[in-house]
């Protein structure tokens, strides 16, 4: 008799149950109690405008959450060392896996950090120079920039057998860094021009330092010290006069009936103004600085940063700096031809390193490129390579706008390296405003529907297909295009650049033409900051935007980084007849409890400090009697809570009609920034937002060319249509607007455009195109023009 085979499946495993991630009841920011469940092991991105509370979603709750949690399993010895997190204000956070972010941080501005030691491709370089260097020169170490050569011998005493003995010991330990430059490959000089007129004596004002006047204590220092002839030219004293004016190490002297101490100009310079930060110093000293120090290669080691001895050690020919000044791809190629069995695993991975760096689109990159050259969307992708090769799974990637900075061409491979590492079994957020990058979600997320006070609800969870058809604002201009221009401005002149020859650029000439809108493109390193940032220095007649990082504390807002705050406390002043210094949170007006920062931090140790809103004056960060003067039925805390667009119609009319702080706040709105409330600090600004707050602030500078770069970065679909209107009304009001840009919709919108290629490092740095946009388009001969051939429909 036949049995029946039992046809149910089985149980499914109660481990396999959770493929969640489930948040319920997020609160940070201005998220509003948002509940929401991600699918693991899946690609998912979230998008929505600017300020709708992506990031406060993905990186501040999911993703600080994470990293608390694992913080929390090392001892709390090793927690002391962290930085410490609070929890972030959600009801539920379940099935959290770790998570690794990949921010657009920029990397350290550290001289000693370059490409290479930021990824571990220079610790297996030196490992292998110091295996197969001919001649050999010592361990790993002697091919480092950052280890100096020491060496020392003396006596030390060992307790042995019970006895005292005194031994004599010697050490040495050799190093790589240049002992010139201390491994930062330029050496600072001062221009000695720029401190003494040496035609002049000492009594007839030969100083021409700031703070360093006739009369002044800091004068009389050098004219009444005695070492040298104060009537007496410089240009004639004696090499021991010189010394001692210029160079002589600090001593204690009687000058001038008082006991002071004098040190030669120069180091006393180097103290007092050169170990300053260049950003806090005041401006005419700044101008001073910049004028007397010139950084040049340093002639010892040619800017490489090694040692004689380390360039001397070579393997077929190549020392390790002529390595790390080859290009990625070179370098690659260089690597794979080695063929010694001896170090076989250590060229495998040191290939696979630099195969990453090519696979992701860095490949122009030299190893010995200074970190703090790298563009945020460069950075970001550098942080990417350690976790291209990883063997983690079951991880969750984090990654912010993966694609700034990046050519139509370039995000069709960042693309393919976002489903590699979700089809190794890890969870992929990503934040994320381009269509392309959209189009390969498994599942998308879409929050808005406003900004700030008026997004934090999560509008649409699906598929793409139901993104398009879900009627939001994403929704709505996911299938936008921008068309050409039926017709485009004439120039009004030309800005001629002859001979660039920065970085990759090939001698390049061009005319960039004035009175248009510009846009300068081509794919990532093939040369268009270098073409534009390095031919066209900010000042006179130029204002430059570029990406660099908005300097703040928490105590820095909108209205202070924009002057706005001035025109309204002298507003409140005059009203109430008091000093305007009552109406800072930085100043006389300040809480006394919370110094003005409206909250106050309470240090637990290991444990994450707590920040409690400021009970006396409930976060409002001023004092109860300032709290009392009003302006237009408001008073200076709630104007600071106000957005840009009321705060815009409340300055414009009635009682509190004030033209000054109108104009700054019409800037705001028009660079699409009229979410942000006047006193949100910058510190929780994203990237986009900063970039478009300078632009707002540099739009009043009084200037004929605008050099903007990437201005599109972080910004929605729906707000491109915004910027290009306010690009339009800067060339209609007579400015040149330049912008490097790669969004096909600027391009469209251009009435000129420069492509740069047709490759990237070596393979770049020449002019493939020169036109109108409808020309490229027609024309085709570049991936630019295709890209955007497509991207029009042509």
């Amino acid at each position: 008799m036949a049995t029946r085979k039992n046809t149910q499946p089985p149980a499914r495993h109660a481990a396999d149950s959770h493929d969640l991630i489930r948040v319920h009841g997020a609160r940070v920011n201005n998220l509003k109690d948002v509940s929401i469940e991600i699918p693991k092991r899946r690609l998912t991105v979230f998008t929505g405008v600017s300020g709708s509370g992506k990031s406060s979603l993905v990186f501040d709750t999911i993703a600080a959450e994470s990293q608390r949690l694992i913080n929390e399993t090392y001892s709390a010895f090793v927690q002391g060392f962290m930085p410490t997190l609070a929890r972030p204000e959600v009801d539920v956070l379940d099935g959290l896996t770790t998570a690794i972010i990949v921010d657009q941080q920029r990397m350290g501005g550290d001289p000693r950090s370059t490409v290479g030691t930021a990824t571990d491709a220079n610790a297996m370089l030196r490992i292998l120079f110091s295996r197969l260097g001919k001649p050999y020169i010592g361990s790993p170490k002697a091919f480092s920039f950052n280890v100096a050569s020491i060496s020392g011998a003396g006596a030390v005493t060992v307790e042995r057998g019970g006895q005292t003995v005194k031994e004599r010991r010697s050490f040495s330990i050799t190093g790589g860094m240049c002992p010139r430059c201390e491994g930062r490959g330029s050496v600072t000089d001062l221009d000695l021009t720029q401190l003494y007129d040496d035609s002049k004596s000492l009594n007839d004002g030969a100083l021409t330092v700031p703070g360093y006047k006739p009369g002044g204590w800091s004068y009389r220092l050098y004219s009444e010290s005695g070492l040298y002839d104060a009537d007496k030219p410089i240009r004639k004293y004696t090499k021991r006069e010189l010394y001692d004016f210029l160079h002589r190490e600090p001593v204690r002297m009687k000058i001038a009936g008082i006991n002071m101490t004098y040190e030669g100009l120069i180091p006393r310079i180097q103290k007092s103004m050169l170990a300053k930060d260049r950003e806090s110093m005041q401006p005419h000293i700044r101008e001073f600085v910049d004028r007397a120090v010139t950084f040049t290669t340093c002639p010892d080691c040619d800017g490489t940063r090694l040692t004689e001895a380390a360039r001397s050690s070579k393997i077929r020919k190549v020392s390790i700096a002529d390595a790390c000044a080859m290009q990625i791809n070179d370098l690659a190629a260089w690597v794979d031809s080695l063929d010694e069995p001896s170090v076989a695993p250590l060229l495998a991975t040191l290939h696979h390193t630099l195969e990453s760096f090519v696979e992701i689109g860095l490949g122009y990159l030299s190893l010995d490129r200074p970190a703090g050259t790298l563009s945020g969307g460069e950075a970001q992708r550098v942080k990417m390579i350690r976790h291209l090769g990883s063997s983690l799974t079951d991880t969750t990637y984090v990654f912010d706008e993966p694609t700034t900075g990046l050519h139509p061409h370039d995000i069709q491979r960042m693309n393919g390296l976002l489903m590699r590492l979700r089809d190794k079994g890890n969870t992929v957020l990503v934040v994320e405003h381009k269509p392309e990058t959209i189009a390969i979600a498994d599942h998308v997320v879409d929050l808005g529907p406003g900004a700030g006070t008026a997004g934090g609800t999560v509008c649409f969870e699906g598929t793409v297909d139901g993104l398009r058809k879900g009627g939001t604002i994403t929704g709505r201009h996911f299938d936008d295009r921008a068309a050409l221009k039926a017709t485009v401005r004439k120039p009004t002149g030309v800005l001629p650049i002859r001979g660039a020859a920065k970085h990759n650029l090939r001698d390049v000439d061009v005319d960039i033409p004035l009175g248009v809108l510009t846009v300068i493109t081509g794919v990532a390193g093939s040369g268009k900051s270098s073409l534009i940032h390095g031919s066209i220095p900010a000042g006179e007649g130029v204002v430059s935007i570029d990406q660099g990082a908005i300097r703040g504390s928490r105590r820095s807002n909108p209205a202070t980084y924009t002057g706005l705050l001035d025109p309204i406390r002298k507003a409140f002043a005059k009203v109430h007849g008091v000093k305007p210094a009552l109406f800072s949170a930085n100043s006389e007006g300040a809480c006394p409890t919370c110094n003005g920062a409206g909250v106050v931090y309470t240090d637990l140790a290991m444990m994450a400090g707590v920040a409690t809103t400021c009970e006396d004056c409930e976060g409002k960060r001023f004092q109860a009697s300032v709290l009392d003067y009003h302006l237009g039925g408001r008073d200076i805390s709630e104007v600071l809570a106000m957005p840009v667009t009321e705060a815009l119609e409340f300055f414009g009319s009635g009682e509190a009609a004030t033209p000054a702080a109108h104009r700054i706040l019409d800037r705001l709105a028009d660079v699409g920034l009229g979410y942000v409330s006047l006193g949100q600090p910058l510190t929780t600004l994203s990237g986009g937002e900063r970039q478009r707050l300078k632009l707002a602030t540099h739009m009043s500078d009084k200037g004929g060319v605008y050099v903007l770069d990437e201005p599109t970065t972080g910004l929605h679909l729906a707000d491109v249509e915004q910027l290009l209107g306010l690009l339009d009304r800067l060339v209609d009001s007579g400015k040149s607007v330049i912008v490097i840009e790669h969004h096909q919709a600027v391009m469209a919108h251009a009435d000129w455009i420069v492509d740069l290629g047709p490759g990237a490092g070596h393979d770049g740095g020449r002019i493939v195109f020169e036109g109108t946009p409808a020309d490229l388009v027609a024309d085709r001969s570049t991936l630019t023009g295709e890209h955007l051939a497509a991207y029009v429909g042509a």
